[in-house]
């Protein structure tokens, strides 16, 4: 167990990293609206990626903990489409493999993954089916020892770059839930191919694509967690997802009230700085005071989550209360800034943007509600 020092000095290099190689080129990425894939490998050189991988697979074998702080600096410093990429790649494509996998499929894609030689995405929203996971039309058909998989997925996070899909089928129309499965497919297998790079409202240097599947052809030995299991796997791993995107959430609020601060006592209004104002003081206040309270309830979950005790309802709490907030903390920010916050030269402005989507990926704020309300209420 690693004790706070050790966690805090990982945090400075972290940061220290993302100001040398990312802050400087940052901008240029969201106009480009996807960052190079050589930073990948850069992540990796330096061991920012997939750090709770156990040492057998390449990794560090580390606390949950390390893996968060990488996230959350990248969200505190306004890098928010960053901050998705990476927990896309290391904090739910890894775990599936990692959790799920066979030992040829964890050997397979691991150590790459560790290294950034390979970048994950997850497929599972489809045009006609976003939370509705049981809606999904892409299949699988058995022929023999194999499956021929037929489909499409959109607003895949890393769609451009990936090399491994973590992609969810159904095996069995008819059954339901019983009937989705999971596969690994490597990008590189024939009739797969990637559409366009969507453009975003926010999270611009997030590649984000649609994905085609037209007569992939994969091994069963690529089934992930089992035939007809997809479902329950991905409800047992969806609690880590949501805690990292509370996790990033409260950093995106820390990182937004530290700048916003910063230009209230420098900006002069009516002959003193904004800061001196009532309005100001008692708006910075209040979302201080909210922020922290999220922070004390997110530092609860990981320690949950670090014991195999993090409830699929306090993810959702620590999702919808978190996502939430960093959408209030973007907009009153915002306000403070008056109208230099409208303009993209300040942060202010893309933290704005880039907040929206946290209430709308990895489960909405509806879902967290009806999976809240469903274990107060019943169903």
């Amino acid at each position: 167990m690693l004790d706070q020092n050790e966690i805090e000095l990982f945090r400075d290099n972290v940061r220290k990293f993302l100001e040398k190689e990312v802050a400087p080129h940052y901008d240029q990425w969201e106009k480009e609206e996807k960052f190079p894939r050589e930073l990948w490998n850069q992540l990796g050189e330096n061991g920012f990626l997939c750090v709770d991988v156990p040492e057998a697979y390449g990794g560090f074998g580390a606390d949950f903990r390390l893996s968060a702080v990488i996230v959350e600096e990248a969200s505190r410093l306004g890098f928010g489409a960053l901050a998705s990429n990476l927990s896309v790649h290391s904090d739910i494509v890894a775990p599936y493999i990692l959790h799920l996998g066979t030992e040829e499929q964890k050997q397979s894609w691991l150590p790459k993954m560790v290294t950034g030689e390979a970048v994950g995405s997850i497929g599972m929203t489809e045009p006609g089916a976003g939370s509705d996971l049981q809606g999904m039309k892409t299949r699988a058909e058995k022929d023999g020892d194999h499956y021929v998989i037929n489909g499409q997925k959109t607003f895949i996070t890393n769609g451009q770059h990936s090399d491994v899909i973590v992609l969810a089928t159904k095996t069995d129309p008819d059954a339901g839930a019983k009937g989705v499965t999971l596969f690994t497919v490597d990008a590189t297998t024939a009739g797969f191919s990637r559409g366009r790079n969507l453009e975003k409202m926010g999270h611009h240097a997030a590649d984000t694509s649609e994905l085609f599947f037209q007569d992939v052809r994969v091994g069963a030995d690529q089934i992930l967690g089992g035939e007809g299991k997809g479902f329950f796997n991905l409800m047992n791993e969806l609690p880590r997802e949501r805690l990292i995107l509370a996790l990033s959430a409260v950093a995106a609020c820390e990182g937004m009230l530290e700048r916003t601060i910063e230009y209230v006592q420098e900006r002069q209004a009516f002959g003193q700085s904004v800061a001196k104002f009532q309005n100001t003081r008692f708006v910075l206040a209040n979302l201080h005071a909210m922020v922290e309270v999220n922070k004390a309830f997110t530092s609860q979950c990981i320690d949950q989550y670090g014991r195999g005790e993090l409830s699929t309802t306090n993810a959702s709490i620590a999702k919808l209360m978190t996502t939430e907030l960093q959408g209030k903390v973007a907009d009153q920010c915002l306000q403070l800034f008056g109208g230099y916050g409208y303009m993209k030269e300040y942060p202010i402005s893309r933290d704005y943007v880039d907040a929206r989507i946290q209430r709308i990926y990895g489960g909405t704020s509806e879902i967290m509600k009806e999976i809240i309300a469903r274990d107060i209420l019943g169903r």
